[in-house]
């Protein structure tokens, strides 16, 4: 027996109104769309693959950089020059590298316009560096995918990995140094580092043109990569044993150098197939700035 059939039997005093409601209920129902058949033998499969994650590093990479350095804006005219959009002088003439700057631009078909600054800002600038407003909007470069980074190891090469480098001075001091020693590239992290900034590249004053650059989400997995492709992994460490004098010379070397408090994490110290120290000559002042201390080991290390 139905149930319509049922409810009609056994319902008397309020049949009517019980009547109507179970009908339109049992209209409701055969209104909805049917489910698609249940394939056999495993779990329905989905129509439309999961939509990838939003990758770290694309959220974090700005549309367009301002720089107030010449010679970083001259560096990415030669490098990249349809990267450069826009470049605004003040009033006044400027230094000789701006005016190279904007002879060159112009050559390019880049706009070039005045600037209107306020002259206590004019005044701040000067003395902060001598910039006088001029400033530039350039596209920021991308990253190099390792496996190119590291393409092609031979002896003597070098790079850079910076684990945890937060002060952008000192990532754009290490771009300029590895620009003036020749190191193939640089690795830096997504989190806990960082970004390369307007910042970076004023302070490396074409540093970051010079020297190819990969970001990653995790360092470790750099190391391994660049042991793979033959680069011997040197970590650097105040508590080492080993001085940076012990290290050969005739290898290709991927230099880690630490966040500016605590250095080395753990597991990129466990990583390392060598760590070495900057042995100190004085007894007040026992560490360096990360920066500096790029620069002692890549001097050393070129022998």
């Amino acid at each position: 027996m139905s149930g319509f059939a049922k409810c009609e039997r056994t319902m008397t005093g309020r049949d009517a109104t019980c009547r109507e409601t179970y009908r339109a209920r049992m209209n409701r129902r055969s209104d909805r769309p049917s489910r698609p058949p249940r394939p056999t033998g495993g779990r329905p499969v989905r129509s439309t693959r999961p939509q990838r994650a939003p990758d770290r590093r694309d959220e974090l990479a700005p549309k367009y950089l301002t720089l107030r350095n010449p010679h970083s804006v001259l560096a990415t005219l030669e490098a990249r020059p349809t990267d450069l959009l826009d470049v605004r002088l003040p009033g006044e003439t400027g230094s000789k590298a701006w005016r190279d700057v904007a002879e060159r631009a112009r050559a390019r078909g880049v706009r070039v316009h005045g600037l209107e600054v306020a002259p206590a800002r004019t005044a701040e600038r000067e003395r902060a560096g001598g910039r006088a407003g001029a400033e530039a909007d350039i596209r920021p470069r991308q990253p190099e995918p390792l496996a190119s980074l590291f393409a092609r190891a031979s002896s003597g090469d070098r790079w850079i990995a910076l684990d945890g480098v937060q002060d952008p001075h000192n990532v754009g001091a290490i771009f300029r140094t590895a620009a003036f020693f020749g190191v193939r590239g640089i690795v830096t992290t997504a989190d806990r580092a960082a970004p390369l900034s307007a910042v970076v590249y004023d302070v490396a004053s074409g540093g970051v043109e010079a020297v190819p650059h990969a970001i990653e989400t995790n360092l470790r997995r750099a190391l391994d990569a660049a042991k793979a492709a033959g680069v011997w992994v040197l970590g650097t460490s105040e508590h080492a044993v080993k001085p940076l004098g012990e290290m050969p010379r005739d290898r290709p070397w991927l230099i880690v150098l630490g966040n500016e408090e605590t250095g080395l994490r753990r597991l990129v110290l466990e990583s390392c197939d060598e760590v070495c120290a900057v042995p100190p000559r004085g007894s007040v002042v026992t560490s360096l700035n990360v920066s500096v201390a790029a620069g002692i080991l890549l001097a050393t290390l070129a022998g």
